[in-house]
């Protein structure tokens, strides 16, 4: 990845990280998640409490790991999974009300084909010794 790139996807990767955990997900694990697992509850999930503190700590954690690029693909795999739940609850609204989702779960999906880049923990962390 050029320098530029790299910088470009690095800015990408944690001003979407720290939005989606900070935005989204800070609030629900901190806060009362009745009516966030109502919600879960109405899309069919069982165990909507559970499935709330899924949806809650992907957003959060998996949004932090994200932004610092550690494990960068899992974090992302669990966070676009929840965008994608998100995308289907908001399918019937207009689309301003889908398209935080639609752009963090493109955001996810890109950090899951590039993963966290140069400037990223991964990289010093696993970096492969030749």
């Amino acid at each position: 990845m050029a320098e530029r790139s790299a910088v470009g996807w690095t800015l990408v990767r944690v001003v979407f990280g720290m939005t989606l955990a900070l935005g989204h997900g800070l609030g629900k694990v901190t806060g009362d998640l009745s009516g966030f697992a109502e919600g879960v509850a109405k899309l069919g999930f069982p165990a909507p409490l559970f499935f709330a503190w899924c949806a809650a700590l992907a957003e959060f954690l998996g949004g932090l790991l994200v932004a610092l690029g550690l494990f960068t693909r899992p974090a992302a795999m669990f966070a676009g999974f929840t965008m994608l739940v998100a995308l289907f609850r908001h399918r019937v609204d207009p689309f301003a009300k889908a398209e935080m989702a639609l752009l963090y779960l493109t955001v996810m999906i890109a950090a899951l084909i590039i993963g966290g880049g140069r400037f990223s923990l991964d990289a010093r962390l696993f970096r492969k010794k030749a």
